[in-house]
């Protein structure tokens, strides 16, 4: 880095693509879309230092047209609750990323809903702090397995899309340190080699200029010594302030910095110092990564059986049945010859939001394409469902009524007014500001329809919560598909028909009203976040959920038996048998929750502290061990600005969901 010029230098801050280079690309090439390519930033190849090259995510490179492989939503990873399959799906991105020609990939996306309105939901893994950040962190394992940069985002409190350019959030300190860092934390921690920050204002300072959260938080006291690359276009909007509050590397092209920057430090506005931070950080990582770069990947590495065949484990893994009254599910085809498909997204490629993670694979299943190929030789009847008295005569005709219900990139997902960009991401769904249930059609269509037929299943598409109580009476199962990649309708069709057994769990609590919720204002200017949300929150308040945390059903049963709880070396552990008391092979997560009965101070009921998928064949019993490091049980004590262990008695739980009914409970002593 000596041996660079301060024009160098500053070259290596920004990158080289502007947003109207993106738009008018795009209007002369069809086959362009927002990074259809990577997008470079510096990079001095007479000085050995490569360009970083950009590719986005998180459901597989978003890079090519029709060429990627597109892995479920992170939402669908998240129900999984499978740490080495998330890193498996980050392998193969990483592959991918090379096949195209980038180092970067920056689809690790942990910010977490605080309702789940937030229309890009879908792009993280759930409510829980704990889950996102051993989540977001196996992904991270993953990419840099392969030598590419993983990328975190949005950094920080970036929960909202339609005023995501305005905002100015808002919350306590034990909030900050306990609810919405530490899995910005843990990703750290675990080695990623860049961070993207948001674009909304946090305490009144836009967070890519934010001195405190980059400087104070994450470069000192984390030891963050990967890059911070601010959010597209409106990431940065003053090029001293940007500098100074911490920021490495305006993106995606040069508006604030290049000759601007230079100018600024020549005239003492901005130290040289902070521009040889953001040089040596950009140099020495860049080369960490390229000189370990020993693979070549080409074009047959894109969207290749090995990777396909992920992208449809881990939509058999996620998508979670919720409901299954007198075990409707799995559909016995000997039985069943004449099914019924209602709804227009049964026949629609489904896969997510069309903003900047929309994945281009070279096919899509749908759902009603997965039935028909699952069910062969019985005779399938689809109808969009308009007319309900022609639907509800169908459904008497036929054996069973599968109803395909939800949302797509219209009702959810990366938003843009039309002052901002309207031309970069369109027909795009923003928040769901009306309702969380399902549309005021989807609901009538079931409520009329499905009493018709007792064997009716309700299959949901979503990036986060729907709601369910004005519903689910009306048909005898719930599953949950979310959006489920490439290969989702493949799997929904294996679920139903009994090929698969479902072990998804949902990564959020479902409540009876959405009044249970934190309230959100979604077009504000300002928006302050309370300490509870989600899960933690109802139970706080003693409201009964719909749908707790960590549900869900499988073919099978499970049996939790002979619990022990006990502490040693720091850390806390909680084990217990786990027998499969039904007939048919099948996969259990195993949860463990520390509860705080006897703090001092106020402190949820109980939070999520580890989690273990186990896979148990027909009356097998295996012992299941669950590790917490006390280090995990800490609050943030604002008036020392650190996080404290209670010296108390603490529950340690144990079992398949975050409801009491579900928990075995113990107490250890730290």
């Amino acid at each position: 880095m000596d041996s660079l010029t301060l024009e160098e230098k500053v070259s290596l801050m920004s990158g080289s693509c502007t947003l109207q280079d993106m738009i008018t690309e795009m209007q002369e090439n069809p086959d362009a879309h927002y990074n259809h390519k990577p997008y470079r930033a510096g990079g001095i190849e007479e000085k050995g230092i490569p360009p970083m090259l950009f590719c986005d995510g998180p459901r597989g490179v978003v890079c090519g047209m029709r060429k990627a492989t597109c892995f479920p939503v992170s939402m669908l990873r998240g129900a999984s609750f499978d740490i080495e399959l998330e890193e498996q799906i980050g392998e193969a991105i990483g592959r991918e990323v090379r096949a195209f020609g980038g180092n970067l990939f920056a689809g690790v996306c942990i910010n977490l809903p605080y309702n789940p309105g937030w229309g890009r939901s879908q792009e993280t893994y759930g409510e829980e702090s704990f889950h996102l950040g051993e989540m977001g962190k196996a992904l991270i394992m993953g990419v840099q397995e392969e030598n590419v940069l993983a990328c975190v985002k949005h950094y920080a409190f970036n929960q909202m899309e339609v005023s995501r350019f305005k905002v100015s959030v808002d919350c306590d300190k034990r909030t900050e340190r306990e609810v919405f860092l530490p899995h910005f934390k843990k990703c750290v921690d675990a080695g990623a080699a860049s961070v993207m920050s948001s674009y909304n204002l946090y305490q009144g300072v836009k967070c890519g200029h934010h001195n405190y959260l980059l400087n104070e938080v994450l470069k000192k006291e984390w030891d963050f010594d990967g890059f911070i690359m601010s959010d597209f276009g409106f990431g940065v909007t003053d090029t001293v302030e940007a500098v100074n509050g911490g920021q490495n590397m305006e993106m995606c092209g040069t508006v604030f910095f290049g000759n601007k920057l230079v100018e600024a430090v020549r005239e003492g506005k901005v130290p040289e110092k902070n521009i040889d931070d953001s040089a040596l950080r950009i140099v020495r990582t860049l080369l960490a990564f390229e000189d370990a770069y020993d693979k070549e990947y080409g074009c047959s590495t894109l969207a290749c059986k090995k990777h396909i065949d992920l992208a449809l484990k881990s939509a058999r893994e996620g998508i979670t049945l919720i409901q299954n009254e007198n075990n409707v599910l799995p559909l016995d085809l000997k039985k069943n010859r004449k099914i019924l498909v209602l709804g227009k997204l049964a026949n629609m490629e489904n896969i997510g939001d069309h903003g900047s993670s929309e994945v281009h694979p070279p096919y899509i299943v749908t759902p009603l394409e997965g039935i028909i190929r699952e069910v062969q030789e019985t005779e399938v009847i689809y109808y969009e469902g308009q007319n309900h008295d022609r639907a509800k005569e169908l459904a008497r005709e036929a054996d069973a009524v599968i109803f395909v219900v939800g949302y797509n990139y219209n009702d959810e997902g990366e938003y843009c007014a039309e002052d901002d960009l309207d031309q970069y991401l369109q027909g795009v769904g923003g928040d769901r500001e009306v309702s969380l249930d399902l549309h005021k059609e989807e609901i009538d269509l079931i409520n009329t329809v499905g009493s018709v037929n007792p064997n009716s299943v309700a299959v949901l598409m979503g990036g986060n919560m729907i709601m369910m109580e004005s519903w689910k009476k009306s048909v005898s199962a719930v599953m949950m598909a979310f959006y489920p990649g490439m290969e989702g309708g493949t799997a929904i069709a294996e679920i139903i028909f009994g090929k698969i057994n479902p072990s998804g769990k949902l990564p959020y609590v479902v409540p009876v009203k959405e009044s249970d919720l934190p309230q959100v204002n979604w077009r504000t200017s300002e928006q302050h976040y309370d300490y509870y949300h989600g899960y933690a929150k109802l139970e706080k308040e003693g409201i009964e959920p719909s749908i707790p945390y960590g549900f869900g059903l499988s073919y099978t049963t499970f049996q939790f038996s002979n619990a022990s709880f006990y502490v040693k070396d720091g850390i806390v552990s909680a084990e217990c048998d786990v027998r499969n008391t039904g007939d048919r092979d099948g996969t259990e997560v195993v949860q463990m929750y520390a509860g705080f009965k006897h703090s001092s101070v106020d402190r949820p009921v109980k939070v999520l502290r580890g989690f273990k998928r186990v896979d148990l064949k027909a009356g097998e019993s295996k012992r299941v061990e669950i590790n917490c490091p006390a280090e995990e049980l800490k609050w943030f004590n604002p008036d020392t600005n650190q996080f404290e262990l209670e010296h108390m008695k603490y529950e340690v739980y144990i079992g398949s969901s975050s409801s009491d009914r579900d928990l075995i409970e113990g107490v250890v002593e730290l």
